[in-house]
């Protein structure tokens, strides 16, 4: 993961010339994807470059795009790409060996491009584009100095709710002046008082000798005269006037745009939670029926367009007259391409082939023509119901029954023992977890200086293999307990706080029916007893919600837990074996009977709103929140008293007799 050497993003190897950093390939997913900022092992502070270069190799060698495919057609479809790939790995080119796809990395920039002198705290500006750590020159021209120290990058950076990026206004803040007159206005000092807040740091321009300290520059602010909210930064920084964001995007290699944001800007510390937050859909793997046992991956070399083993296939079909060829024939035919069908075994091949000739005039799977064209969720909710045996998909009933004081409350209960799941990262925000509702083309822009066409269009993706386990709470049951009004009054709290959030927000409305409300509660609790019982870390257990509002599955209410890492821990069975009957009946009572007393009690449980957004009742830290990188609804949308009831009106509580 190099630093690029200059605005067109090649880049240099040698001695101390590329500032360089090791990252998983899933992290440039999520949390490292196209504009997050990261410190490196060497203290250097740098921003992920945008997908324009991500796979140029330094070298010049070949490469080969195939190699780094992600094959989901449902997700791919609902994006609107035409590829998914995996970030590009770094392969060292070796003499006399294939150079394809050696060489590759994911440039980087030198973000914040202020830095600062410990010893004289004095400020300097570079470029982006900077590969090596640079000293201060102030204090190498001293003749009393020693060897003068390597320059800190601030810790301040500038960003809007549009997903904008900038350096904080260090010259036009010292001034309080949109356009500073003054004479020599780089020739700044920050220094501290030694106190731990931002009034201790002081802005100082050694040429006019103003001061001004940094006191609220991260602060939020009414706008009286818009009677909207703004900043400090925006109302502030200039009296009469008012800063907004310049439209900057570094990662792009862009410090600022020839069309400026209207937006506020705020500052914000730059290893601060809310500077990026991305924007990432999942899917979990789903085989068609037209597909049956056919390798999903194989069956999509067969059926993608711009697959040269496609090429192969169609050129056999019309030797044969639409007879079908043999895996032999195919292997001669796809010459040089072979190579990529070398892992299969001739029978693998003679299935795929059976399969992509009978679709060949049908759209491919995940098209808006056959039975597919249902929503992702739909898809696997219709899955995940029955049993399924795949290469990617193995989901199984209990041989045993479980017990009846569990089939009273759960009507089903599915064992997933293999699964694979696709993440794919299509966008980013700041400020705010979710974008206004004008906006998702914009997000989804921001991860590219220059558009291109459809056909050539991709996201970064990454695949999770793991396990888990699929229930159902009882229709009749849960009907019975949707039609309680003190139930209704309950959600309706939520309902409105979040309704008022979303207007303030500028975010799309969403109807939270009381079963939604209560199975995301369910799923919290059971992920925290399941991280007791079998020893799963709460970030290895991910949550998965199946719950409609209309049609024939507006009588559902169906979870998924399973194993969200990439590692061993979501490949040992231990989630599966916990589904079991004998062993899932005591998980579940454990779990509704940790809930019905919370070491916050009676404060959690009497609460009218608390958590993100105060969207929660009855859920807090000690109870029912998880690490966001498990919660489908960053933490939102939780009560307990909804699950067991509340101290003054316990009815209420599903799973109270």
């Amino acid at each position: 993961m190099p630093c690029p050497g200059d605005d067109s993003l090649p880049h240099r190897r040698g001695r101390r010339t590329v500032i360089e950093g090791v990252v998983r390939r899933a992290q440039f997913v999520a949390p490292f994807g196209p504009g997050a900022m990261q410190v490196l092992s060497d203290g250097t502070s740098v921003i992920t470059a945008g997908l324009d270069h991500w796979f140029a190799s330094d070298s010049g060698a070949h490469v080969d795009i195939e190699a780094f495919r992600v094959h989901e057609w449902r997700l791919e479809k609902d994006l609107g790409v035409s590829r998914l790939l995996l970030p590009p790995d770094y392969r060292r080119r070796r003499a006399g060996q294939d150079d394809t796809n050696t060489n590759l990395n994911v440039p980087v920039l030198r973000f914040p491009t202020w830095s600062f002198c410990p010893r004289c705290r004095r400020l300097f500006k570079h470029a982006l584009h900077r590969v090596d750590k640079p000293r201060c020159p102030d204090c190498e021209r001293a003749t009393t100095a020693k060897r003068s120290p390597f320059l800190a990058q601030v810790p301040f950076v500038s960003m809007c709710e549009r997903g904008h990026l900038q350096d904080f206004p260090w010259s036009e803040w010292v001034h309080e002046a949109i356009n500073p007159t003054c004479v020599r206005p780089r020739k700044l000092k920050l220094t501290t008082s030694g106190g731990g807040t931002l009034a201790s740091q002081r802005l100082e321009c050694e040429e006019c000798h103003k001061s001004r300290p940094l006191t609220g520059i991260t602060s939020t602010l009414r706008d009286q005269q818009n009677d909207q909210d703004s900043t400090v930064l925006t109302l502030t920084l200039e009296k009469g006037a008012e800063y907004t964001c310049r439209g900057g995007a570094p990662w792009l290699g862009l410090e600022d745009s020839a069309k400026p944001c209207p937006s506020a800007v705020r500052a914000t510390l730059r290893g601060a939670s809310n500077v990026y937050y991305a924007l990432v859909r999942s899917s979990i793997f789903v085989p068609s029926v037209e597909t049956g046992s056919a390798d999903p991956n194989l069956l999509s070399l067969l059926t993608d367009p711009q697959s040269p083993i496609k090429s192969a296939l169609d050129t056999l079909l019309e030797i044969f007259q639409g007879s079908l060829p043999n895996a032999e024939q195919l292997r001669k035919a796809a010459k040089s391409n072979s190579k990529v069908l070398k892992s299969y075994s001739d029978e693998q091949l003679t299935d795929a082939i059976s399969v992509a000739i009978s679709s060949v005039d049908a759209a491919p799977p995940g098209s808006e023509d056959g039975a597919a064209s249902r929503s992702l969720r739909e898809e696997e909710h219709a899955s995940l119901r029955g049993t399924i045996e795949s290469p990617d998909l193995v989901v199984r009933e209990a041989e045993e029954a479980y017990a009846a004081s569990l089939t009273d409350v759960i009507s089903r209960v599915r064992l997933v023992e293999k699964l694979r799941e696709t993440r794919a990262l299509w966008g980013f925000n700041r400020v705010f977890a979710e974008s206004e509702r004008e906006d998702h083309e914009g997000r989804a822009a921001l991860l590219r200086r220059h558009p291109v066409p459809a056909e050539d269009s991709w996201l970064p993706a990454c695949t999770v293999l793991g396990e888990g386990i699929f229930l159902e709470l009882n229709p009749e049951r849960l009907a019975a307990w949707e039609n309680n009004g003190d139930v209704a009054a309950r959600v309706s709290l939520v309902g409105r706080r979040f309704q008022n959030m979303a207007e303030k927000r500028r975010l799309n409305g969403r109807v939270l029916p009381p079963r939604f409300l209560l199975i995301h509660t369910l799923a919290h609790l059971l992920i925290n007893q399941l991280t007791y019982e079998c020893g799963y870390s709460s970030a290895s257990l991910r949550e998965r919600i199946y719950v409609s509002s209309h049609g024939e599955e507006a009588a559902t209410a169906g979870l998924l837990i399973y194993t969200a890492a990439g590692d061993s821990e979501g490949t040992l069975g231990g989630l599966v074996r916990m589904g079991k009957p004998g062993r899932f009946e005591a998980i579940v009572d454990a779990a509704i009977a940790a809930a019905r007393w919370c070491s916050s009690d009676p404060v959690c449980i009497d609460s009218a709103g608390q958590g993100p957004d105060s969207c929660n009742l009855a859920a807090c830290h000690t109870c029912g929140l998880l690490p966001e990188t498990s919660c489908e609804e960053f933490n939102r949308f939780l009560d307990r008293g909804l699950a067991v009831g509340t101290l003054s009106d316990p009815g209420i509580g599903f799973f109270n007799p």
